[in-house]
């Protein structure tokens, strides 16, 4: 649940299915089904490894990519202002290359963060350092950057701002800031509130409606709210809460989406309900490289290619839904 921003696509990529083939006259590839649909893309996070197989496959396949770690703090600026690049730099020109948005990840997280951020008790320090951090990862992908999450997993489950040392020292306005700071610092980048847990329409809910009235009362943009969708397909999960039907899942978009954002998802036939869910991006490629087996065991590796880089059934039952096809569970 600690690990932005979305995973699996549809309730049926975690479950067993059964699907009719690909109709040829359909788009076949995810990205070109998804840009038929009137979207503007589907992603994948991304790690620069040595695996042709994989990026060979994200060429063809994706239209966006994430950087999975090497823009978070403790990648980007480990000792306080010493920024190293060469992790962000490798995911921002694969993008570039290879003609694929670019949404940046993340700016503001109380994770994955250096000590030496935690151990700052000054406000005006904080600030300074904040401001530094958001104003040289955003200038340094200026107009590469076609989103980016500007804050990440600020909320508890009960709808509170989370606590954090942004939280503590600089209070809950250190929200607006950041997206104020990453507006000026690139006026073109599409800056999102990134969290999981939203699906539910419950506190957790209404606090990221709170957050995004918070930096809208302040005259600051913000263009819309991710939603993770860290989900499971069984009556009761390890997470506590049962996986919402599709009903509460695009009625919690559309709540968001009715403030004038935008919303990016995973959860297919909701996102396609909801005309300002402008695309989806899934954790990873191959079960290979699944970081969920080791997190949440059990719970299987839920992406589309299988660890010899083999389409699932869940990949063709996801391209005929985005294709408009009916499919059925087994």
């Amino acid at each position: 649940m600690h690990f932005p921003i979305f995973t699996a696509a549809t309730l049926a990529l975690t479950s067993a299915v059964s699907s009719t083939p690909i109709d040829p006259r359909q788009a076949t590839t995810l990205n070109a089904a998804m840009k038929a649909r009137g979207r503007s893309y589907i992603g994948t996070a991304l790690t620069i490894r040595n695996d042709n197989t994989e990026q060979g496959i994200i060429r063809s396949e994706f239209g966006s990519v994430t950087p999975e770690n090497a823009m978070k703090w403790d990648a980007t600026e480990p000792s306080q202002g010493q920024f190293t690049w060469s992790g962000a730099d490798a995911v921002a020109n694969f993008a570039t290359q290879n003609n694929k948005q670019l949404r940046c990840h993340t700016l503001v997280w109380h994770s994955q963060l250096p000590e030496y951020v935690n151990q700052i008790t000054s406000n005006a320090t904080l600030m300074s350092v904040m401001e530094n951090h958001i104003r040289q990862v955003v200038r340094r992908y200026k107009g590469k950057c076609t989103h980016c999450d500007v804050v990440n997993e600020a909320l508890n489950e009960d709808g509170t701002t989370k606590d954090s040392v942004f939280l503590r020292v600089i209070g809950e306005q250190y929200i607006p800031i950041a997206f104020r700071i990453a507006a000026q610092a690139d006026p073109n980048s599409q800056l999102y509130y990134n969290d999981y847990n939203l699906e539910y329409g419950t506190a957790k809910h209404i606090g990221a409606m709170r957050l995004v009235k918070l930096v809208q009362s302040w005259g600051v943009k913000i263009n819309g709210v991710g939603f993770q969708g860290h989900m499971v397909s069984e009556p009761t999960s390890t997470q506590g809460t049962v996986t919402p039907s599709v009903q509460v899942l695009t009625k919690s978009l559309q709540d968001l989406a009715s403030l004038g954002i935008d919303v990016a998802y995973t959860e297919l036939d909701s996102c396609l309900n909801v005309p300002r869910c402008v695309g989806m991006t899934v954790w990873g490629v191959s079960d290979k490289y699944s970081w969920i087996p080791t997190t949440f065991p059990g719970e299987g590796s839920a992406l589309l290619w299988d660890a010899n880089f083999q389409k699932k059934p869940a990949y063709t039952t996801f391209l005929n839904v985005i294709n408009g096809q009916t499919v059925t569970s087994s």
